[in-house]
């Protein structure tokens, strides 16, 4: 699957109005249902690339300071609410996590303290699959590593690393400092 029938598939549910990443993924499962399993398999075997293109250790401490704290499976569904979010979100916010400071929800999760994750986009595949053929989606084999090892994380606790690393976001979500 092409990367553009890939975020085509997104961008068709998203493309009648703003949409909680909850209905972006049941559109994105029922425009998936229609199509062949092969296509299914290959559009969560693309997801799976996405993961693992967006798993890097900034976009993990800009999950970790916007959610208040993020788990690797949090990190997960993080990145499922960004793709949610289309193409576009995903990759700027992989180059420069720290652009995620200017989107509205954003600013005001470091007010009212929301929480951004899509766990459900994460199973949109597997989801489409079941509905057109009535079987669990084949296991993908060898997937992509999609989140870097725990161990081998900076420490999402060091302030002062985190207002080197995410200056944007740090003014958001962290207190100044004395």
């Amino acid at each position: 699957m092409r990367t553009d029938d890939f975020w085509a598939v997104i961008d068709r549910a998203t493309a009648d109005r703003p949409a909680s990443p909850a209905e972006v993924a049941d559109r994105a499962v029922a425009d998936l249902a229609t199509r062949d399993p092969e296509e299914i398999v290959a559009w969560g075997r693309h997801l799976d690339k996405v993961l693992a293109a967006s798993g890097t250790e900034d976009l993990w401490a800009a999950a970790y300071l916007i959610n208040g704290g993020c788990t690797e499976e949090g990190f997960d569904s993080f990145r499922g609410w960004l793709v949610a979010h289309g193409r576009k979100a995903v990759s700027t916010s992989v180059q420069s996590p720290d652009v995620l400071a200017g989107l509205p929800a954003v600013q005001a999760a470091s007010e009212n303290g929301a929480v951004f994750e899509a766990e459900e986009v994460l199973s949109i595949a597997a989801r489409a699959y079941e509905k057109a053929t009535g079987e669990p989606l084949p296991a993908a084999g060898d997937r992509p590593r999609t989140r870097p090892e725990v161990g081998d994380l900076w420490d999402f606790d060091n302030e002062d690393e985190m207002r080197r690393r995410l200056p944007r976001l740090s003014a958001l979500f962290l207190e100044p400092p004395e």
